[in-house]
């Protein structure tokens, strides 16, 4: 495995795409597995989770910023990720993404980065999004949270700090240069068929996420109709194309690979 973290609006799940799709890795991206880790929390008596769950989505924005955190399973889904990745076959090296990745779950922190905005890029990204109150709240402590878990291990130098004048290009330069030696040992997708089923199985998880939403009993949304987007499968490496369908409609009664062209 290779190991992305950092908070929301830094730009992990953009990176650890191009790195899966440009060299032929398999990806894991910890947002598609949300329900699945909420419902294994309630399974387990987890008192956070069990709470979140019997709030009305109102209430649970407005609960004081501990509540929030500890609502928010950062901590506990971690572990669930190092879990999910350990239970993968055999395949491609893996890309792990999502906020949950902390030091605290990344077995070799040398096959870890972490994408730290600085204040101000993630005020400027958390408001572009039109965020509620209460999830504006539980961003700005998930930055704080994790790079205070960054230096209490000593990691500074795994980070990469993300400013408001840095591209894509230059996120992406700079973490692989962290990554090198990881992404050199590989193995990755040799074939293009390879490809198209690591990005088929990309896209398989991200619609099984939103079904898993519109399943909740306090969610609204026809599972038919309910637009998602999704990666392009045509496996070529320097295709960064996303498409929006209706959740309905994927994966194609022909089972032929989505295609942008």
């Amino acid at each position: 495995m290779v190991w992305i973290g950092g908070p929301p609006g830094a730009g992990k799940s953009t990176l650890a795409r191009a790195l899966a799709h440009r060299l032929g890795l398999r990806l894991y991206q910890s947002d598609t597995l949300t329900w699945d880790h909420r419902d294994r929390a309630r399974a387990a008596g987890h008192p956070a989770a069990i709470r979140w769950e019997a709030l009305d989505p109102g209430e649970r924005w407005s609960a004081p910023p501990a509540e929030l955190l500890a609502m928010s399973l950062h901590a506990e889904r971690g572990a669930m990720i190092a879990d999910d990745v350990r239970a993968l076959g055999r395949g491609p090296l893996t890309v792990v993404e999502g906020t949950p990745v902390t030091p605290d779950t990344v077995p070799d922190p040398a096959r870890a980065v972490w994408l730290m905005p600085s204040p101000e890029l993630q005020r400027s990204r958390l408001a572009e999004r039109g965020l509620p109150a209460g999830v504006h709240t539980l961003y700005t402590l998930l930055l704080a949270d994790i790079a205070a878990r960054v230096e209490a291990h000593g990691l500074a130098g795994r980070v990469v700090t993300v400013t408001p004048d840095a591209t894509p290009s230059d996120t992406r330069t700079a973490a692989e240069a962290l990554l090198a030696g990881a992404l050199a040992d590989g193995p990755v997708a040799a074939t293009a068929a390879e490809r198209q089923a690591l990005r088929r199985a990309e896209n398989e998880a991200v619609a099984a996420q939103y079904r898993a939403h519109l399943a909740r009993p306090w969610t609204t949304g026809d599972p038919r109709t309910a637009p998602v987007t999704l990666t392009c499968e045509c496996a070529e490496p320097k295709c960064t194309a996303r498409l929006t369908l209706p959740l309905g409609a994927f994966p194609p009664a022909s089972g032929a690979p989505l295609r942008c062209h």
